[in-house]
């Protein structure tokens, strides 16, 4: 037998647990949803309506902070994910290893500077209108605008590629390999088998 922690028993769960799926689509929602609020605010002139966005990101960048600390803290506390495939290629695990490394960093690294971001350019970032949060850096418009910025928006293109690299993965398990590794992670999937 493969000592290999991500090859699959014969009698090993297929799926994740309802907690780790309902993370993984509720922060994989809000950072689709944050990317694209994020690229729609950035042109637009100073209004209403640019304040509304602004708030929005920062909101759902918060949630998505909280909502991974969670997530880490549950596969902390012993909820591994279910092993892959035996037949899965190494360096397919390998990828896999790396790719969830890098989600994890980025799910922490890309709010974090946008935090910091507005902390140095002193715009307070206030949770859904009530819960004021504290500034996370000085007070630094020079250096929010020269560093935190370039910082947080080049993590969140690099966010959103390894998303396009997942889904697709994913798209190839399921409709090349014909594996059914999508029901992993799938709750409504038809033949998923449950732990």
């Amino acid at each position: 037998m493969d000592d290999d922690p991500t090859v699959l028993p014969a009698d090993a769960p297929a799926a994740y647990g309802v907690v780790a799926i309902v993370l993984h689509w509720a922060i994989a929602a809000l950072i689709v949803g944050a990317f694209f609020i994020g690229l729609s605010m950035v042109d637009l002139p100073f209004s209403p309506q640019r304040f509304k966005l602004y708030n929005w990101h920062k909101w759902i960048g918060v949630a998505v902070l909280a909502l991974s600390a969670l997530r880490l803290l549950w596969r902390a506390a012993g909820h591994a994910p279910p092993p892959l495939p035996a037949h899965t290629p190494a360096w397919q695990r390998q990828a896999y290893r790396g790719t969830h490394l890098v989600f994890y960093a980025l799910f922490f690294v890309v709010p974090l500077l946008g935090w910091a971001y507005t902390s140095a350019v002193g715009v307070p970032v206030v949770w859904l209108g009530l819960v004021p949060l504290p500034d996370f850096v000085p007070r630094d418009k020079a250096l929010g605008d020269a560093v935190f910025k370039p910082l947080h928006e080049v993590s969140a293109y690099l966010l959103a590629a390894i998303v396009v690299l997942h889904v697709a993965a994913a798209l190839k398990h399921q409709f090349i390999d014909r594996d059914r590794l999508l029901a992993r992670m799938w709750p409504w999937f038809p033949t998923r088998s449950r732990p």
